[in-house]
């Protein structure tokens, strides 16, 4: 059975944690329920909608009459009448024209009386059956002349109409007899007449439409030049009453002179509540099961305390004003998130908030589409700035900010507000919603440095400084230990290129390679990367196999105390204990073996302690650290034997199970041995011989030159050779402080 109080547990964490995490996330949605409730709390002034004290206005106030204002713009709409325009009326002709000439057509032929009346039947398309069978009696019985005669009065009556307009709905009205007799005169008969308005009726049809479009347009402007109509509350007047009905107009004056009127029962309580709860639900599972790799306290609370702070503000400065809804500081959070965990996750929260304040702050449908552009907008430009310029934080602030104003202008004319003070109207907001976005930027740079440091949250930012080789960490080691700091180097340009290679984080895996060896520092000498470099022997020829075995493995565990103790991020911390997961230390596990047999010796006792890897970037920093030191081994190695000893050491971690814990697939793992390779092929390339290139250089020389051209030659190279030692005695002299950190070093050995 699932079992939801599971979302909040973790490997670090005991039972009482788990306790104490449910319980923070339970006073953060009470916190949050508040907030959103207490915009709303009754101040005991009404009671089922009818007032219980006498209320005084304190200040001029005026309130617009909505309902009112409504009715008055209905009957200007009203007043409007529909906007009529012309169509073609060749339509209609050529379909007389057709008639009459099918008509004379059949009067011509010399066929029998039965198919004529079938095929006058067939053109001569009359609604009413009656009036229908006289025409097509008519048309036999007349002859070819009358009928045509009865066709040009017919063309009369019809361009008569076409001329002075026909609408929809006085069809009826010309087709009459006394319309056609009207235009036509007393001449024809009553027969003729019928005839004339059955054809009529055949091929008449409105020249005349209404264009719904540009009516609807006329009545919105009328609409919009009717001022609201207002009422005024002078300083003493009587807003509301005992037992008085509250109307819409007392309302919005209370609302103006600081009451809150909305009267929210237990239930009303309840409902937020359990909404903001959801909603909280929702984002915790979608961390959980979707974004697993920000499942840390630590994201808990930058989440938590961001939608705290910015509901504080959003029910603060929300109102029945339409400018102050658009300056709540939703792209912060949205941009905030983003730095601190990722664009998708960001853009998840802040739809989640904007549902969650919209529905309890009851605000329009508008709001919720501008604020969901704005959330896509500044997860997007986020996803896009330079991480080394934090100043591109107001940049990208800014760019959402126009993409909100846009959208407000967008929305206004879709709304068919095309009258001067409506536009100026959409301008002040959009101008509001840009200048929200620039602040925005502004306050996500103020805040990230300050949430990094509070919960040593890492963010790109923070990467970027930790990159710095300036840094006390990785100065130390440059000083301290070079070898494994050059080594680290050497790591680091095979984890970042890797890392990009498959998707996942190269400023990372960068940073983290940097230090993942930091723990070295504490015995630099028994590394032997830094022995050469210091000229001293290796220590391990004098030592047990299982005592050098410690030395070499607890340089993990001393990492992770420095970097605590210097405040690096957990994210760089894991890099620290997972790069060597819970592999073998073969080297010395192999002495012992020979030393005491391998009936006495227990592979599990050479292992590292762990973990294994459970991210790409580590997984992937233990295959780099692993191949940089084996290739390093080889001696002019060919590019066969690199990509030999890249896929070894690769099979060896995976038939260890090394990478078991990992997110790493077969695809990923083939695409970081490739680009291993590649890497590594670069850095083994061949140099050019320069001392062989002078020596050869002479011999040519003494071949092509005279004795004078020789002699100057050898001079030339001797004085070169001179000026070189010089220069190399002069780097070589040590200067005070060089002699300092030497005693100072021999003192600490």
């Amino acid at each position: 059975m699932f079992n939801p109080l599971k979302i909040f547990d973790t490997k670090e964490i005991e039972f009482h944690s788990k306790a104490l995490v449910i319980i923070s996330f339970l006073i953060f949605v009470v916190v949050i329920a508040f907030l959103l409730s207490s915009k709303f709390l009754s101040q005991d002034l009404l009671e089922n909608g009818v007032g219980k004290k006498k209320i005084i206005a304190k200040k001029t106030i005026e309130v617009v009459d909505v309902q009112k204002t409504e009715l008055l713009r209905r009957d200007v709409a009203r007043k409007i009448k529909p906007i009529i325009i012309p169509i073609d009326s060749a339509r209609i002709l050529n379909g007389f024209y057709s008639l009459k000439e099918n008509a004379l057509r059949i009067k011509s032929e010399d066929s029998d009386k039965q198919s004529k009346y079938i095929e006058f039947s067939n053109i001569f398309d009359v609604t009413d059956p009656n009036k229908k069978e006289e025409v097509v009696n008519f048309a036999i019985t007349s002859t070819k002349g009358t009928l045509s005669a009865i066709m040009q009065s017919t063309e009369i009556v019809l361009n008569k109409y076409l001329k002075q307009g026909l609408q929809d709905g006085e069809i009826e009205t010309y087709t009459n007899p006394e319309s056609i007799r009207d235009i036509l005169g007393a001449n024809l008969s009553n027969k003729q007449v019928d005839v004339i308005s059955g054809i009529l009726e055949c091929v008449i049809l409105p020249n005349l439409v209404i264009d719904d479009f540009a009516t609807d347009v006329a009545r919105q402007n009328a609409k919009n030049l009717v001022k609201p109509y207002t009422v005024t509350f002078k300083k003493g007047d009587t807003i509301l009453k005992p037992d008085e009905i509250l109307t819409q107009v007392k309302k919005d004056a209370l609302k103006k002179s600081g009451y809150s009127l909305l009267e929210i029962n237990r239930s009303g309580v309840t409902g937020i509540f359990l909404f903001t709860l959801l909603c909280a639900l929702v984002f915790v599972f979608y961390v959980k099961f979707k974004q697993k790799k920000y499942d840390d306290h630590r994201y808990y609370l930058i989440s938590g305390l961001l939608l705290i702070l910015l509901t504080l503000i959003s029910v603060s400065i929300s109102s029945n004003n339409e400018l102050s809804n658009y300056l709540m500081p939703i792209p912060a959070f949205t941009i905030i998130m983003a730095i601190f965990t990722n664009p998708s996750l960001a853009f998840i929260a802040t739809i989640i908030f904007i549902a969650l304040i919209s529905s309890a702050l009851f605000l329009e449908p508008q709001f919720i589409t501008i604020f969901t552009f704005s959330a896509l907008s500044s997860a997007f430009f986020v996803s896009k700035i330079s991480y080394t310029r934090r100043q591109d934080l107001v940049k990208c602030g800014l760019y959402t900010g126009l993409v909100m104003g846009l959208f407000i202008i967008i929305i206004g004319i879709f709304e068919n507000q095309l009258t001067l003070s409506a536009a100026v109207s959409s301008l002040k907001v959009a101008s509001c919603a840009v200048l929200n976005g620039i602040f925005s930027g502004i306050i996500s740079l103020g805040i990230i440095p300050i949430f990094e440091s509070t919960f040593k949250a890492v963010t790109p930012y923070g990467l970027i400084e930790l990159a710095d080789h300036n840094s006390p960490l990785l100065s130390k080691l440059q000083c301290k230990a070079p070898g494994t700091y050059h080594h680290s180097l050497m790591v680091a340009n095979l984890t970042e290129a890797a890392a990009e290679a498959i998707g996942a984080d190269p400023i990372l895996a960068r940073v983290g390679a940097f230090y993942h060896d930091i723990g070295k520092l504490q015995k630099p000498f028994f590394f032997i990367e830094n022995q050469s470099y210091f000229g001293v022997e290796n220590p391990h020829n004098k030592l047990n196999p299982r005592l050098s075995k410690m030395v070499i493995i607890s340089h993990t565990k001393d990492g992770v105390e420095i970097a605590k103790k210097n405040g690096l991020p957990q994210e760089i911390i894991n890099f620290i204990q997972q790069h060597h997961g819970e592999a073998l230390a073969g080297h010395f596990y192999n002495q012992a073996v020979q030393l005491e047999g391998k009936e006495n010796v227990q592979q599990d006792q050479f292992r590292y302690s762990g973990p294994k890897p459970n991210m790409k970037e580590t997984a992937i920093l233990m295959l780099a650290d692993a191949v940089e030191s084996a290739v390093r081994s080889l001696k002019n190695p060919t590019t066969d034997e690199i990509e030999n000893m890249i896929n070894k050491i690769i099979t060896e971690r995976l038939n260890d199970g090394q990478l078991s814990d990992s997110p790493l697939t077969l695809k990923d793992i083939k695409l970081i041995a490739i680009t291993f390779n590649r890497i590594l092929r670069g850095m083994q390339h061949d140099r050019v011989k320069y001392q062989q290139g002078i020596n050869e250089l002479e011999q040519g020389n003494k071949i092509v030159l005279g004795q004078s051209e020789e002699e100057k030659l050898e001079r030339k190279i001797q004085k070169k050779i001179e000026e070189k030692v010089q220069e190399t005695k002069t780097n070589d002299k040590p200067n005070d402080s060089d002699k300092k950190d030497n005693n100072e070093e021999k003192n600490s050995n």
